[in-house]
């Protein structure tokens, strides 16, 4: 897993250090609380959100809490 981030990172020119873990951890509540194919859409958004300001932790916790909290009705 690493040697993929790191390759990845060096592919798109990033010197960035990554959450991993809440990356993984956001995900996995997507996919199971919302639908699977949400996660990397869900991830990617984070991601834009963090490149337009927003702080990491918060917009993980944003969207896990909304993860956490839809239910049936929303979908």
């Amino acid at each position: 897993m690493n040697n993929w981030i790191t390759s990845v990172q060096k592919e798109l020119d990033l010197d960035i250090v990554l959450d991993v873990d809440a990356i993984l951890d956001l995900a996995k509540d997507v996919a199971h609380k919302v639908e699977r194919k949400m996660a990397p859409v869900t991830t990617y958004l984070v991601g834009i959100a963090v490149a337009q300001g927003m702080d990491f932790e918060t917009a993980v916790k944003k969207c896990s809490d909304l993860a956490t909290s839809w239910n049936q009705e929303n979908k």
